[in-house]
């Protein structure tokens, strides 16, 4: 199911139609069908739509309503097609020639090979923008993209901002709350979109697009669209990290406790081994204690019985940590001397115990992640 948001493109909707339906679709080995969301255009484009659904019984248009924006207009659409139309994946594509009909026919084939969420994308080999582009819209698009790509960690997907993109409904589209997607009414909702499709998606395949300059009227690029854009991405990337964020604020109190306690036994003049696993014992009842309230919060362990269980379970898998600590601190004083403690002591807990820590309390502790569903979405992608 194709969805096309569409105002006042009498000029064009018509070829738009007739090569979809003449050129394209008998090509793809799918049934497909055209969904053109309308916002009461003016110029007669929708009696156009209209008198074209007499003829073809796969095209289907409705009403926007009063929520205006183009990601109001596709979550309209979107719905439409999941609820009214049984639609097993859908497409966005525009209206006005930017997305050329011919690439609907590789994206819908990677749909078919398997992908879940297939992304057309302009800067990858054989993707391309268009030349006629000033000099300053391709710069904001591409360090835009690159941007986008750095602060939500998705180095592997080259054109986070494309609004070419098909979605399987069953485990993409159907999991996410669309009337809360971030600013509908503007061209930056695509990011939110995107982000949350990627995640529930088990395989994500990018296709060349060769995006093309309007056919019709003038661009909507402007500097509030971009604006708004990256703020979304911003925002999604630190809600994307505020776990991680949150277990780094908590390590580094731990630290603070781990480090304070080695200084007062070493000036106690306790044994190497004992100074280190004491000291490491303290910072574990620490992390356990503010990552249960504060970083695992959603997954917080409450009752004394499950607490105190837990408590042992933190103890016996942050054992690992001890061990790793004990002996990295060990052989430290046996190449540096005890008076480099407080030097070793960084290195050992930012290298070797915070990735393990962050591992077992995702996995073992607070259960936040699923490996059986990772490891299935790594073997499928």
């Amino acid at each position: 199911m194709i969805v096309m948001p569409a105002w006042n493109e009498a000029e064009s909707i018509k070829k738009m139609i007739d090569t979809l339906f003449d050129e394209i679709f008998p090509k793809v080995k799918a049934e497909l069908y055209l969904l053109i969301v309308d916002n009461n255009s003016s110029d007669g484009m929708t009696k156009i739509v209209e008198d074209a659904t007499k003829q073809r019984n796969k095209l289907h248009i409705i009403q926007q309503g009063e929520e205006k924006g183009l990601g109001n207009a596709y979550i309209k659409g979107f719905k439409y097609a999941m609820d009214k139309l049984n639609a097993d994946a859908v497409m966005e594509m525009d209206a006005d020639g930017q997305h050329p009909p011919e690439f609907v026919k590789p994206m819908v084939e990677a749909y078919l090979n398997g992908a879940e969420y297939v992304i057309g994308s302009r800067y990858i080999p054989g993707g391309s923008i268009p030349k006629e582009w000033a000099f300053f819209r391709k710069f904001v698009s591409y360090f835009g993209n690159l941007y986008i790509r750095l602060v939500l960690l998705k180095p592997s997907i080259h054109d986070l901002t494309t609004g070419f993109r098909l979605m399987k409904v069953k485990g993409v589209l159907d999991k996410i709350d669309l009337d809360n997607l971030m600013e509908k009414e503007r061209f930056a909702y695509k990011v939110d979109l995107l982000y949350q499709s990627v995640k529930n998606s088990r395989k994500t395949v990018e296709v060349p697009l060769e995006f093309r300059p309007r056919t019709t009227d003038k661009s909507k690029f402007n500097t509030k669209e971009t604006i708004a854009t990256l703020k979304v991405a911003t925002i999604l990337g630190i809600k994307d990290k505020s776990k991680f964020i949150k277990f780094g604020t908590v390590g580094f109190i731990g630290y603070l406790v781990n480090a304070s306690t080695l200084w007062l036994f070493t000036k106690w003049a306790w044994p190497g081994a004992l100074a280190w696993g004491v000291s490491t014992e303290f910072a574990i009842i620490n992390n356990f204690i503010f990552n249960n309230i504060w970083t695992f919060k959603s997954e917080k362990i409450t009752g004394i019985g499950n607490i105190l269980r837990k408590f042992l379970q933190f103890n016996l898998t942050s054992g690992g940590a001890l061990l790793i600590q004990v002996a990295a601190g060990s052989v430290s004083d046996l190449i540096f001397g005890s008076h480099y403690r407080q030097l070793a002591l960084p290195f050992i807990i930012v290298f070797l115990v915070l990735p393990y820590n962050y591992f077992m309390y995702n996995v073992v502790i607070w259960k936040s992640w699923n490996l059986g569903k990772i490891f299935k979405k790594d073997k499928k992608a």
